[in-house]
């Protein structure tokens, strides 16, 4: 079974480093989870998509339709904010990009989970997740359990 790593995050300003994100996960071989919208959501389902990767969006509302055109298998959850645990559940290892306070649950219900949370800077400080510099440390820490 594929290794799935949940990209979390919002903000334009962090798109780039996103994708690379993704890019750099699917071609480890990881699936890409993600909440299925746009921003950072979109930029790593796209970087995962560009390396041949497969993605999963968990989307809050009741429309497939409201997925971006990079997810491969929507999830619709009619939920709201309350989708951010399935989110987090879903990955065996979570990746923080940017974002705001959803992003801050989505780091909170992993690290009670059990999950590995790395925040790519800058980006939220939370006592004992770990931070990455780049793209690759971040994807690096987040895979460091898995060989």
């Amino acid at each position: 079974m594929a290794i799935q790593v949940a990209v979390i995050g919002s903000g334009r300003e962090h798109e780039q480093r996103a994708e690379q994100v993704g890019r750099l996960l699917a071609e480890r071989g990881c699936t890409v989870v993600t909440g299925g919208l746009g921003e950072v959501m979109a930029a790593a389902a796209r970087g995962a998509k560009s390396a041949g990767g497969t993605t999963i969006g968990i989307l809050p509302g009741e429309s497939r339709a409201e997925a971006n055109k990079w997810v491969d298998h929507v999830v619709v959850t009619g939920i709201g904010h309350a989708r951010n645990l399935a989110v987090a559940a879903s990955g065996d290892a979570v990746i923080a990009v940017g974002g705001s306070w959803g992003t801050l649950a989505e780091i909170g219900f992993a690290s009670r989970l059990g999950r590995r949370v790395v925040v790519l800077e800058p980006g939220w400080e939370v006592a004992g997740v770990a931070r990455a510099a780049t793209p690759e440390e971040a994807v690096d820490a987040a895979l460091a359990d898995f060989g």
